[in-house]
């Protein structure tokens, strides 16, 4: 009788071993602390200040400044989910001095590891067949998500100044852990 429990330590000892490691692993790709963090950002619209011009005439005392030109939104589009239920606008807004930024407005997803904002030339196909598409062709990562919760609240991201936007079609929260796209938006010309 002592002799089994003798021979049968070592099994249960290489199984809590085994199980732990298991644990951990999933403990660290999976996050699943996550699901019950939410981060709300609120960030304005990047703006510029008013340039200086020549005056009308060559006998006006000085420069005068004009009104900047404001955000105009170039191209937009709405979030629908795929791995997550995904919710919110994206705008690809030219700023007055000519930059591009790309804002989510009242986004709504899951927490997750590791999640990015692309910019994407795939197209965006509703439920699962969505779901992995955006890393087959050409996409920009514009960073790291900077919260999921935005619904009192928005993001920007600045798109590089060598980005051809006629090139890119989407956006996705993209997991780049798994390979998988939380929610996906068609940007359509404003």
């Amino acid at each position: 009788m002592g002799r089994g429990w003798v021979t049968s330590r070592p099994v249960v000892l290489a199984v809590a071993v085994v199980s732990v490691a298991v644990i951990g692993v999933g403990l660290y790709l999976f996050q699943p602390w996550k699901l019950w963090q939410d981060e709300t950002v609120r960030e304005a619209l990047p703006s510029t200040a008013a340039t200086a011009s020549p005056g009308p005439s060559q006998t006006s005392p000085g420069p005068t400044l004009s009104a900047p030109v404001g955000p105009q939104t170039v191209s937009a589009g709405q979030l629908i989910s795929h791995e997550h239920t995904t919710t919110g606008a994206v705008k690809i807004v030219r700023l007055a001095d000519g930059s591009h930024t790309l804002r989510l407005e009242n986004l709504d997803t899951s927490n997750g590891p590791d999640l990015h904002v692309w910019l994407t030339d795939a197209p965006v196909k509703e439920g699962k067949a969505g779901w992995e598409v955006f890393d087959d062709g050409k996409y920009v990562s514009l960073g790291k998500l900077k919260g999921n919760k935005g619904n009192k609240g928005d993001q920007n991201y600045v798109l590089p100044a060598d980005v051809d936007l006629s090139q890119y079609t989407s956006v996705s929260i993209w997991c780049d852990r798994f390979n998988v796209s939380f929610g996906a938006a068609a940007l359509a010309k404003a």
